[in-house]
């Protein structure tokens, strides 16, 4: 399958492309392209003034049939991101990113998810400037962005990038409502630290798109089953950890079983139910 010469649109409001043409123009040989007017904000914002209501991987998937539509091309690119402690190391924060590659001349859907530990995700409540100072440092403001809010959330500033912005409006809502909620900007052109996070997606998200099937040669021959059961290191019993991942094609549905994907053949006992119960 060859993508060259074709135009791909990046279904963004929010300057993905500035990472994300770069990595698809080389690895596809794709012009990219972004839709005017193209407000994705109707799928869910940060701020929480319109809510999520399909999961991440639908909600991408919905992004880039609605950019198709307005550009009027079959191929699209698209990200959703997510925020909220890691799923196994409990307590810390993460940022789950979730591109899509969609074709929809040939029925080619496929999709890359990066869970990093790279984020400044963060929110607290403050009633002095001190301490709302140092929250913003900590969070590598004004480099990153902050949103600004009462508790009640009726008044919201996004996209603070200045110190004497920030302190203006931090004394306005401290004076109306006696206490001001600072929020990282989670939007891709506010935050760095996630716009490095879509771009290491990216790079995923081509390697993905390149592996063809080795039986039809379809692209887009990916990990469908992750198979836990990596054994011990001192019992030999499997642990929860991977053993093999399961390729399946989207084309002819051919399926073979991959072991050792991490380049591990046995688990630290520590990791094991048997050993560390």
């Amino acid at each position: 399958m060859n993508f060259k010469g074709r135009k791909l649109v990046i279904a963004t409001m929010h300057g993905k492309e500035s990472v994300l043409s770069p990595i698809l123009e080389k690895a596809l040989g794709v012009e990219t392209i972004v839709p005017e007017s193209f407000n994705t904000d109707l799928y869910g914002t940060f701020s929480g003034e319109i809510l999520r209501k399909m999961d991440p991987l639908e909600a991408a998937k919905a992004k880039c049939l609605d950019a198709c539509r307005i550009v009027g091309c079959g191929l699209a690119v698209a990200s959703e991101g997510s925020f909220g402690p890691h799923p196994t190391i409990y307590f810390t924060p993460a940022n789950e990113e979730i591109l899509v590659f969609m074709d929809l001349e040939n029925d080619i859907c496929v999709r890359a998810r990066i869970v990093s530990l790279k984020t400044n995700f963060g929110a607290k409540t403050f009633t002095d400037w001190e301490t709302a100072a140092h929250f913003a440092n900590s969070a590598r403001f004004p480099g990153h962005g902050l949103m600004i809010s009462n508790q009640q959330r009726t008044q919201v500033k996004k996209g603070i990038q200045d110190w004497e912005i920030l302190r203006e409006y931090f004394n306005r809502y401290l004076r109306d409502y006696g206490s001001v909620v600072l929020e990282t900007d989670m939007r891709a052109m506010y935050n760095p630290m996630r716009m490095a996070v879509i771009a290491e997606a990216g790079e995923k998200l081509v390697q993905s798109i390149l592996r063809i099937c080795p039986h039809c040669s379809f692209p887009g021959y990916d990990v469908s089953k992750l198979n836990p059961g990596l054994p011990c290191a001192e019992c030999g019993l499997p642990t929860k950890n991977t053993l093999s991942h399961t390729y399946t094609c989207q084309k002819c549905n051919y399926t073979e079983e991959q072991l050792y994907p991490h380049e591990k053949r046995n688990e630290d006992p520590r990791y094991c139910d048997y050993c560390n119960p």
